[in-house]
């Protein structure tokens, strides 16, 4: 299915489930694609969803941008419009998550809840991105071969299809706490390959650390009076603690932490993501 957004470009969206408030999904990268199969058919006899790819990325039109997060947060708003949704339910993951927030935002009148899953908080980089980063190294460093791969591949100019594909694979192998499975959970992830548009990743991480960690964000998470859960697993490379700045501006939320779960908890404990979410839809009717 086709969105256009008020300037011409056009986003890949589809609709899945029955009737009903369907909760609109928005995907991690920046510059990725839409990887929430798993978390549509998790919640299939919860909610109907919608999945779409942000613009430039995955299924959605080829596009020089504008990235700028005022540009998603109207495409978004495109997407909302082109369903016939006066307000919207929204689940953001990572960077998503950063964008589902800025729309709520923007945008208070049209979103009636928000879950946001494994993002960084309101704060500057400083929170957590050095963190971060160690924590990659180390979880590369476990398996030496697939480190010197990925320096191999990092370094490598004029990479091919198939070697950009391995890097992502060994690159996304750290976000799983099962350090056993993860390298086939990267790859299911990759499937199908879509090619990360570095460009949409570079210019809005820029605008993140311009824009983030300011109090004019943190004075706007304390005026938004809508119902938010924000699910974590514990084991995120990212440090945890950087979401704290978000849990304590926001006046109605509510924090699910999984223990054993990584970056993306709806693979590695899919029963408690699950009942995260129907215990807190539930508290809300």
């Amino acid at each position: 299915m086709t969105v256009t957004a008020d300037d011409g470009i056009r986003l890949w969206a589809t609709r899945s489930g029955g009737d009903g408030d369907p909760l609109v999904l928005c995907h991690g990268g920046p510059g990725l694609w839409d990887m929430f199969g798993d978390v549509a058919a998790l919640l299939a006899d919860l909610s109907p969803v919608i999945r779409w790819d942000q613009r430039g990325c995955g299924r959605s039109e080829r596009c020089r941008g504008p990235f700028t997060t005022e540009r998603l947060v109207a495409d978004l708003d495109a997407v909302r419009r082109h369903f016939g949704l006066g307000r919207m339910a929204l689940l953001g993951h990572s960077w998503g998550a950063q964008l589902a927030l800025s729309y709520a935002l923007a945008h208070p009148d049209r979103v009636s809840a928000l879950v946001y899953v494994s993002g960084t908080g309101i704060g500057p980089d400083a929170d957590w991105h050095d963190a971060y980063q160690e924590n990659l190294v180390h979880r590369l460093a476990e398996h030496p071969e697939r480190r010197a791969r990925w320096q191999e591949l990092t370094d490598r100019q004029g990479r091919s299809r198939d070697e950009e594909r391995e890097l992502a694979v060994l690159r996304w192998s750290v976000e799983f706490e099962d350090r056993d499975g993860a390298l086939e959970s990267a790859r299911r992830m990759a499937e199908p390959w879509f090619g990360i548009d570095y460009a949409c990743n570079k210019t809005l991480n820029e605008e993140r650390k311009r824009s983030w960690g300011t109090p004019e964000l943190r004075t706007a998470c304390t005026a938004l009076d809508l119902p938010v859960l924000i699910i974590d697993g514990a084991r995120d490379i990212r440090p945890r603690t950087a979401v704290d700045s978000l849990a304590e501006a926001l006046p109605r939320v509510r924090r699910v932490i999984l223990p054993d779960a990584g970056h993306l908890p709806w693979v590695e404990d899919p029963e408690g993501f699950r009942k995260a979410l129907r215990q807190w839809a539930t508290a809300q009717r």
